[in-house]
C-alpha cells in the first residue's frame, strides 16, 4: 500500500522497507505524544490518530499469544494450522498423483511415525470439532437474557469509574490553577512549575482516555457479548459451508493450539467459546454447573481483557460469516 502511494525511505530514496513501516506504527508521535529519554511528553501539535488506535495496534504487534499462521509455499489453506502430536512440529500439504492433498509432519525434529493424512479428513475432523459449538435456542436465550442483566452491573461500574476519574480530573485542574497563581507570586520558579505542570497534565490526559474508554464501553460489553453468542450459534452451519481457505480464518479465531496424532484432532476452543462449547455438551442447562455463572455483575465467559476478540472482524451475510 506504501509503495502504490509512491512513499519512498527518506535515506536511500527507494521503496519503503518492512522495517520502516514497523517503525512507524510503533511511533507514538503520530497520537500527539512523544518519548524523550523515556519520558512520554504530550506534544504541541495535532495529533492524527486517536491513542486508542495506537494502543490497539501495539497490541496486534505485540501478537498477545495469538498465533500467526502463514499459508505453505503453494498455498495449501491448512498448512501450519496444526502441530503434530508426536514432535510437536507443522503439519504442513503436499500434493500426491498430481491431484490430492495430503498433510503430514515436517519431520524438522527428525523421523516422525505419523503417517500423511488426507485434506478431507482433516476437514472432516475440524467440522466436528466447530459443530461442538452448536446450542440449543434455550441455552442461547438464556444467555441473552444473562448478559441483559449482567450489562446493567456493567453499566453501574463504569459510570462510578467515570464520577471517580471526572473528580481526580477536577482535583489536577485546581492544583494547576493554584500552582500558576503561586508561580506569578513569586513563589515557585518556573523551571519548577513547568516541570510538575507537565506531570499533572499528562495525569489529566490518561483521565480523560480512561473516560472515553469507560463511555465507549458502556453500550459495547452487552452488544459485542451478544454479537459472538450469534457467531457461536450460526457458525457450525455456515463452517460446512465454506471453502478451505474461508475456514481457515475462522479456526485461527475460534481455536488455539491444534493438534494432530493418530488420525484425532484436538484443539482448544478460544474465549468466550470454550464456555459455549462446554455449555453446549450433552446434560449441559441454563442455571446448571456448566452454566456460565455470575462474578461480580458479569459473566465468567464474558472476559475483557481478551481484546483479541473482536466480532466486527465478521460481517453477517445470508450464506453466514464472512471476514
Amino acid at each position: 500500500m506504501a509503495r502504490r502511494e509512491g512513499l519512498v525511505s527518506r535515506v536511500s530514496g527507494g521503496p519503503v522497507g518492512t522495517a520502516q513501516i514497523h517503525a512507524i506504527l510503533r511511533n507514538r508521535l503520530y497520537t500527539g505524544e512523544y518519548e524523550w529519554h523515556d519520558i512520554v511528553i504530550k506534544g504541541r501539535h495535532e495529533p492524527i490518530i486517536s491513542y486508542n488506535l495506537w494502543e490497539r495496534v501495539q497490541l496486534r504487534l505485540e501478537d498477545r499469544g495469538t498465533r500467526k499462521l502463514r499459508k505453505g509455499p503453494r498455498g495449501f489453506p491448512l498448512s501450519g494450522l496444526i502441530t503434530c502430536g508426536h514432535c510437536g512440529c507443522a503439519m504442513v500439504g503436499e500434493i500426491k498423483k498430481a491431484k490430492y492433498v495430503y498433510y503430514h509432519c515436517t519431520g524438522y525434529k527428525g523421523k516422525c511415525p505419523e503417517p500423511y493424512v488426507r485434506e478431507e479428513m482433516i476437514d472432516a475432523k475440524f467440522t466436528a470439532l466447530i459443530d461442538r459449538l452448536r446450542i440449543t435456542e434455550e441455552i442461547y436465550q438464556w444467555i441473552v437474557d444473562a448478559l441483559h442483566g449482567s450489562a446493567e452491573g456493567e453499566r453501574k461500574e463504569h459510570d462510578a469509574a467515570v464520577h471517580r476519574l471526572q473528580a481526580e480530573y477536577d482535583r489536577l485542574t485546581h492544583r494547576l490553577r493554584t500552582m500558576y497563581v503561586d508561580k506569578l507570586d513569586g513563589r515557585i520558579d518556573g523551571v519548577t512549575y513547568d516541570d510538575i505542570s507537565r506531570d499533572w497534565r499528562k495525569e489529566q490526559d490518561r483521565c480523560l482516555r480512561e473516560i472515553a474508554a469507560h463511555k465507549d464501553a458502556e453500550t459495547s460489553y452487552m452488544q459485542e457479548g451478544i454479537a459472538l453468542l450469534t457467531m457461536a450459534k450460526e457458525l457450525p452451519q455456515a463452517f460446512a459451508k465454506r471453502s478451505l481457505n474461508q475456514k481457515r480464518e475462522l479456526l485461527n479465531f475460534v481455536l488455539s493450539n491444534s493438534t494432530w496424532r493418530d488420525g484425532e484432532l484436538t484443539g482448544n476452543f478460544r474465549k468466550p467459546f470454550d464456555m459455549i462449547a462446554e455449555m453446549s455438551r450433552p446434560g449441559a442447562s441454563p442455571g446448571g454447573e456448566s452454566s456460565p455463572q455470575s462474578e461480580g455483575g458479569h459473566l465468567n465467559w464474558w472476559a475483557r481483557q481478551d481484546s483479541n476478540l473482536q466480532p466486527d472482524r465478521y460481517e453477517r451475510r445470508d450464506n453466514g460469516w464472512l471476514h
